[in-house]
């Protein structure tokens, strides 16, 4: 291992992620044989330093829940869309200095494309943390309206409270994207609390979550007819642009 550059993914718990299965098989395809992934759970961000610190070979990190707003103090750097944006989802270390990246808004961007259609002209957001910030970035560059929904509404960030959503909301709103790690695994049975009756065929639902494939918010979008799109190829296209990023930004 002394020999090999490092990369790893920080966040709190990690059993969720697919992460370091993803890198690892991307190093035996690809015979990279000078690189290991590693899992840094850490239980607070102020730890950050230290890991650096104590891993002098580790070049890139990518960042899951909950760091991807509390990591940026952190920072020595950040790249001008990660600033745009208000979060970073990747790190690039180089003699000891951090740069932060949002490859993110890569990954949703290349995920949904293929799957928007002309009536999908407004989005509500479920969650307020930092992949929503990505989500919401995209789709506005694409032209698509953007609500969001939280526990407290906000009537300024264009933010409704899950007690508001009704079924002229749910009507109005053809795109429903999950950005909140609500049936995740090992809480599959859990899903955001909107009046799922009112999906409908012309919807698309579209969950950043991809452990469980078909989590709760999904089956029951599916259930009504709707188009559903699952995070994995999200996690695909941000993890080979933090390679990207890591290794020839």
């Amino acid at each position: 291992m002394e020999n090999k550059k490092l990369f790893g993914l920080i966040g709190y718990p990690l059993t969720h992620s697919f992460s370091k299965k993803y890198f690892d098989e991307k190093f035996e395809k690809e015979k990279i044989i000078n690189s290991a992934f590693l899992l840094f759970p850490l239980i607070e961000i102020h730890q950050l330093p230290q890991l650096i610190n104590e891993n002098p070979k580790l070049i890139g990190l990518s960042v899951t829940l909950p760091y991807k707003q509390s990591v940026i103090p952190f920072l020595d750097e950040m790249d001008e869309t990660a600033k745009k944006i208000g979060a970073v989802n990747c790190i690039k270390i180089k003699e000891r200095k951090t740069k932060g990246y949002n490859t993110d808004v890569f990954g949703f961007r290349q995920s949904i494309k293929p799957f928007l259609e002309s009536h999908h002209q407004r989005a509500l957001i479920l969650g307020t943390g930092g992949a929503s910030k990505a989500v919401a970035f995209v789709l506005k560059e694409i032209g698509i309206d953007c609500f969001f929904v939280s526990r407290n509404k906000n009537e300024k960030n264009n933010t409704f409270s899950y007690d508001e959503i009704n079924e002229t909301i749910v009507n109005a709103f053809k795109l429903i994207v999950n950005t909140t790690p609500l049936g995740m695994y090992p809480n599959i049975n859990d899903a955001p609390d909107i009046p799922y009756q009112f999906v409908s065929s012309s919807h698309l639902l579209y969950d950043l979550v991809y452990n469980p494939t078909e989590t709760e918010f999904l089956k029951r979008g599916k259930q009504k007819g709707a188009s559903i799109v699952n995070g994995l190829s999200m996690l695909h296209q941000q993890a080979e642009e933090a390679w990207r990023v890591w290794n020839f930004e």
